[in-house]
């Protein structure tokens, strides 16, 4: 079990969902991944966090008052030091939308905008650090970006949170970008040139990958429980992916590992 205390700087660190329908998603991931979720915490506008055999996995929360939610995922990497990286982020581009912001004890968050009009987060750890564990059925498997300026992201997030290009790999529809940490080890993201698969007045987005046993068995629990099949469970060199939403909308992918 790949369990890590803290993560590496840059590195994607934590995954929440802004959802319309708290109790729904409450009971979707709790039966397509076996997640439990707390209480939401008034003092921290609602946020509620869903834990897998006492794990904690992700965070989310409901309508802000009159800031309604959004229905999509927000991924966050780690930083340790929030301020030196929003600074370096909106020298190269991004418009930072919140933050930096003390969470308690937790630690410091920011939300930006990248160049390429995506949306991500920051986050620098305090007493919390955000997934311990990985790659593990109903944790974070993978990160990638979609984007329709493959170069303009690549650049902005190497120089941002120090990423180094790991490798490339092209076909005729894209290239994708397996980016690592500064120093080295394996890849914790990738980013796809999407520009010749978005659909029109479809915008780019970073989206977390879970793990599940059985890519198809967990595509078909998205549609018993009301959500929606984007891409059905297809074999690729990275394992078997789906591309799926939840009954509100909010996308994200379900990955089986290569045997």
């Amino acid at each position: 079990m790949p369990i890590r205390d803290a993560p590496s700087n840059g590195a994607p660190c934590w995954a929440d969902l802004w959802t319309s329908d708290v109790d729904g998603a409450r009971r979707f991931y709790g039966e397509l991944f076996g997640w439990e979720s707390s209480d939401p915490q008034p003092e921290f506008g609602g946020y509620f966090v869903f834990s897998r055999d006492g794990v904690q996995v992700a965070g989310a929360m409901g309508d802000m008052g009159e800031m309604k939610a959004n229905n999509r995922w927000k991924v966050y990497f780690a930083t340790d030091d929030a301020d030196a990286a929003l600074e370096r982020a909106s020298k190269e581009g991004a418009q930072v939308v919140a933050g930096p912001m003390a969470v308690a004890d937790l630690g410091v968050q920011a939300v930006l905008v990248d160049p390429t009009g995506v949306d991500f987060g920051t986050w620098q750890p305090g007493t919390f650090n955000g997934f311990t564990v990985l790659d593990e059925p109903g944790t974070p498997c993978w990160f990638d970006l979609a984007t329709r300026d493959h170069d303009r992201a690549v650049a902005f997030y190497r120089a941002v949170l120090g990423w180094e290009v790991d490798r490339q790999v092209k076909n005729a529809q894209t290239t994708y970008s397996l980016l690592r940490t500064a120093g080295g080890g394996r890849p914790v993201a990738g980013i796809a040139d999407a520009s010749g698969y978005l659909p029109e007045g479809v915008g780019g987005s970073w989206t977390a990958y879970w793990q599940v046993d059985d890519a198809a068995g967990a595509v078909a629990t998205v549609e018993r429980l009301g959500g929606s099949i984007l891409m059905p469970a297809q074999a690729t060199p990275f394992g078997t992916v789906a591309d799926v939403a939840d009954p509100a909308g909010a996308r994200f992918k379900v990955r089986t590992p290569p045997a």
